[in-house]
Formats: C-alpha cells, structure tokens, sequence
C-alpha cells in the first residue's frame, strides 16, 4: 500500500471526515532536503471533520498525528495539513 493510501484510510478511520484530500507533492521537491527517489515524502493533507470542531489548531494537528501514528509519520519527511471542521 502506498503512503497516501495509509493516510487516507486511517484519516478516514479516524475522523469519519466529511472531506479528504491527500495529495503527495514529492515530485515538486525533487532536489530538496527529504525527496526520495519515487515520492511518497512530501504530503499535502487537507481534511475536513466535525471532530475537529472544539479544538485548537494545535490539538488538531497532534490528533492527526497520532491517528497516522509515529511509524507512518517517522516515513514522512513533510506533511502539510489543512484542517477544519
């Protein structure tokens, strides 16, 4: 399974979001610190979920992370996230 399918179904799991979209933006960062040859190192996340509703900015980022989990996160070298409810 690829990177971006690990995090969309346990984005999915996790917040039951009424919107989703994980784009993997490697390619644009060819030549940077972190790009690995064939992707999968650079994420745009952009996620939309009521669970998100009473929380901070900050809260909401470390729910995403931990529902990603450290070992998925760890194979990320930059995750950029758009988070609402």
């Amino acid at each position: 399974m690829s990177v971006k399918d690990e995090i969309y179904e346990r984005l999915s799991a996790a917040f039951n979001p009424s919107a989703l979209e994980v784009v993997d933006d490697s390619e644009s960062h060819r030549g940077h610190a972190g790009y690995q040859e064939g992707g999968e190192s650079h994420f745009n996340v952009r996620i939309r979920a009521e669970a998100f509703d009473k929380m901070s900015r900050i809260a909401r980022h470390r729910a995403v992370h931990n529902a990603l989990g450290k070992e998925l996160v760890g194979r990320i070298h930059a995750l950029a996230l758009d988070i609402s409810a």
